[in-house]
């Protein structure tokens, strides 16, 4: 059976919760990190020296980084699928998942924790004010390409979704300005429409508000 170690609010850990759900594997998952600790222990750290979340178990293969097990649980169990069958497809997919993670992940970090994680009295307006603007520049260029297309690689979800789909519940109930993103916003209501996007994905993350108290400040 897959071992998922993380806790259900790490955007990570949903990315790859997600997946399991829509292929319906069988699985436990582990709370780990966060509140939950137990990252810096031994055993922990000599299956993932990074020392984050999440950590997937499938029989003898341990994995790090989650963009790689969503491939390696869609290559495995959904060939054709999640996993598009057609090499330019497949490409695709793999761009906008590489995208996620070398170009969003910044400033949806950098808004996400300026705006919402660290409290009033310690924000930098200016700072948080321009990651907005950036990170909504950064969605018009999904929402170019989601034009005459209902999800990231095509007329069908695959591997493509997961990691940018994710994003987008923790995007949308935020407080802050964003651009008129009409195929975005399309895109995130057929993602709703599917349980397994609604169990993983739109995960309560009200226990993160203010909790990240910017170092040497006074509490």
């Amino acid at each position: 059976m897959l071992k998922v170690l993380g806790r259900s609010s790490s955007s990570n850990v949903q990315k790859v919760m997600w997946t399991i759900g829509e292929l319906g594997l069988a699985h436990e998952r582990v709370d780990l990190g966060g509140a939950f600790g137990g990252l810096d222990k031994p055993d922990y750290v000599a299956m993932n020296p990074n020392g984050v979340v999440p950590t997937l178990i499938d029989g003898d293969l341990v994995m790090w980084e989650s963009n790689a097990m969503v491939r390696h649980l869609v290559a495995k169990h959904d060939a054709g699928g999640l996993w598009p069958g057609d090499p330019n497809q497949r490409a695709i997919a793999d761009m906008w998942m590489d995208w996620q993670q070398t170009t969003l992940l910044r400033d949806w970090v950098a808004v996400f924790f300026g705006v919402y994680r660290t409290p009033q009295q310690y924000r930098d307006k200016a700072a948080n004010d321009a990651a907005v603007q950036r990170l909504g520049r950064l969605y018009g260029m999904l929402d170019a390409r989601l034009e005459g297309n209902k999800f990231v690689a095509g007329d069908r979800l695959t591997m493509g979704d997961i990691p940018l789909g994710m994003s987008l519940y923790r995007y949308f109930e935020l407080d802050i300005a964003r651009p008129k993103l009409p195929n975005v916003e399309a895109w995130y209501a057929r993602l709703q429409e599917r349980p397994a996007y609604r169990e993983h994905a739109m995960v309560d993350f009200s226990g993160m508000k203010d909790t990240l108290i910017p170092p040497g400040a006074k509490k």
